[in-house]
């Protein structure tokens, strides 16, 4: 697998490529979002990394602070720019009622999410699908982005039911976007 990697290094998706620069997900940046378990920037520990990697599938803590008025829902997206794709992939998307402030750590596992949050399809399966880089890739890049829309997301663009959609299509339901807030960590299989 390590060969894989070193052929593919210099392919990746891009920062183009992420929800936080879709024209509908546009937003005055007023949210701070921040994990306790990794700063902005930093290594994610290998607890919240793919099963297959060493790691739990646990997803890390996550809060944020207080949405701006008006706030009918947040949509929170994990996503991986460096991955060696035509889009980067998805490692989470969730729909979060704008009275929660936080989400605890393994509160977007599939077993069991944290109250108030709706987990949708991600690129592979539902909920939070830890970072699992292909050897030899390099380092990649976790972006955890949240969204405070206007209006809650019903149905995906695609008129399927939110459950059954593919990620890219709730993103493209999503918009009229109030706020927003990110945090990225690094990741690299060694």
């Amino acid at each position: 697998m390590a060969v894989l990697g070193k052929l593919l290094k210099n392919r990746r998706a891009g920062q183009a490529g992420l929800a936080w620069n879709a024209p509908n997900l546009t937003g005055a940046d007023t949210l701070a979002l921040s994990s306790p378990d990794f700063e902005h920037e930093a290594m994610i520990p290998t607890v919240h990394a793919a099963k297959r990697v060493g790691g739990t599938d646990l997803s890390p803590a996550l809060t944020w602070t207080a949405v701006p008025e008006g706030t009918a829902q947040l949509l929170l997206v994990i996503e991986d720019p460096d991955a060696p794709t035509r889009a980067p992939f998805i490692h989470g998307v969730a729909l979060v009622d704008p009275s929660v402030t936080g989400v605890a750590q393994g509160g977007l596992g599939d077993g069991g999410p944290a109250d108030g949050v709706r987990l949708l399809r991600s690129g592979m399966g539902r909920g939070y699908l830890g970072p699992a880089p292909i050897k030899g890739h390099g380092a990649h890049r976790y972006v955890f982005q949240l969204f405070a829309l206007a209006e809650p997301v019903t149905e995906a663009a695609s008129g399927a039911a939110l459950d059954s959609a593919k990620p890219r299509d709730v993103l493209a339901a999503a918009g009229d976007v109030l706020g927003r807030g990110r945090i990225d960590g690094w990741y690299e299989r060694t």
